[in-house]
């Protein structure tokens, strides 16, 4: 049996980047900042922790005014869910993909989100059958500290566990770096038209039938 290790946001969804870049900006505007992201400026930062995004556009602002608006845009999207539906889809192929590999191999979802976000933004997209009790996995990366990365939430995984092969499918460098486990085999994916991050990666893909190559 094999281990497909998945990436959510810009993986198996399409088109959250849309409600990050209305939150992001409307907490700008209720802070009283002139400054706005522009839809380059999303796509660039798009997979980064929130907190970077102002980090970026307000380098001078303080670390904690930084984790502030972040909090504010978490506050923000928690007060207003639709937000986010308005916005995400599945992406293509994904159900396709997730129920062929279900029936014959494991995988688990790691995110950087937060564990009741995840829950959320799984239900959005209809992805939740496919990772039951112990098979989603959070980082919370929108806190200072964190408890695990994504290669160190795969490695307790697996550990007592006898794999086959590991595929590690996502689109940002803390996703490849799950590549660094024995047996595992990244794939680096981008949506149809946007660009690769410059990150190493044994094949990248922008369609996410590719990943069948495994089975």
């Amino acid at each position: 049996m094999k281990l497909f290790v998945w990436d959510f946001h810009g993986v198996l969804e399409k088109g959250n980047e849309g409600a990050v870049l209305s939150i992001s900006n409307r907490v700008l505007e209720n802070f009283g900042y002139k400054e706005r992201f522009s839809e380059e400026d999303n796509l660039k930062l798009y997979g980064v922790k929130w907190y970077k995004y102002f980090e970026y556009l307000l380098p001078k602002e303080t670390e904690a005014r930084h984790f502030e608006l972040q909090q504010a845009c978490i506050e923000y999207e928690m007060a207003d869910p639709d937000i986010v539906e308005r916005h995400i889809l599945p992406n293509d192929h994904a159900h396709t993909v997730l129920d062929a590999i279900s029936k014959t191999h494991d995988q688990i979802l790691v995110s950087n989100m937060s564990s009741v976000g995840l829950e959320r933004f799984m239900n959005a997209v209809s992805v939740a059958e496919f990772f039951g009790k112990n098979k989603a996995y959070a980082t919370n990366s929108h806190k200072k500290m964190l408890t695990l990365t994504k290669k160190e939430l795969v490695s307790n995984y697996i550990r007592g566990k006898n794999f086959e092969k590991i595929i590690a499918i996502g689109d940002t460098a803390k996703d490849m770096e799950i590549g660094e486990l024995p047996k595992t085999t990244t794939y680096l994916y981008a949506h149809p038209g946007r660009k690769y991050p410059k990150v190493k990666s044994h094949y990248k893909i922008n369609d996410l039938r590719e990943v069948l190559r495994e089975l």
